[in-house]
């Protein structure tokens, strides 16, 4: 996304498959088996997700209209999680078993709403995920993970604050 001027006031946006408290309480358990060394930093269990698209800082007086422009067809499908993989930089993550066409269909849908918003998508190739923590180089992974079987029902619009810990604010959520 494009830099603004330091007067404009910005919204940190994303875009996310966002787990109910049951889906978060089985990442959570796959976080913790994990061995992370000294210095790791495990993803807070309120912070996992699983982000589609990333917009940065948008103008806030844009929200309303992000808000709208993103409502979608959607059809709901089961994501299979369980794949733990340690990438470089040291980011440790869950990966699905296989990628459903449904979810490489919503990101796609999703990309296709933020040009017609005058947004641009990311460039890099979309590698579905959900992060567990960082700094985690010469972590302990799993051998394997017990399948997770996610029901995406919807997805949702979050704000990421920044300052005082940060924080996440679901400011939408479509079904």
């Amino acid at each position: 996304m494009s830099s603004l001027p330091s007067s404009v006031p910005t919204t940190r946006l994303f875009v996310a498959l966002w787990p109910d408290p049951a889906i978060r309480h089985a990442l959570r358990e796959r976080r913790d088996a994990w061995n992370w060394p000294r210095g790791a930093s495990p993803v807070d269990t309120s912070k996992l997700h699983m982000t589609l698209h990333f917009l940065g800082g948008i103008p806030s007086e844009r929200v309303p209209d992000l808000q709208t422009g993103l409502v979608l067809p959607f059809t709901p499908f089961s994501l299979s999680l369980g794949v733990p993989k340690l990438w470089s930089h040291g980011v440790a993550v869950l990966e699905p078993h296989v990628e459903p066409p449904e979810l490489l269909a919503l990101h796609a849908n999703l990309s296709s709403a933020l040009v017609a918003l005058g947004l641009e998508p990311e460039a890099r190739k979309f590698r579905p995920h959900v992060t567990l923590a960082r700094r985690a180089n010469n972590a302990v992974v799993p051998a394997e993970a017990e399948k997770l079987a996610w029901d995406i029902t919807g997805y949702a619009l979050v704000e990421s604050k920044t300052g005082n810990g940060g924080g996440y604010t679901v400011l939408r959520e479509y079904r």
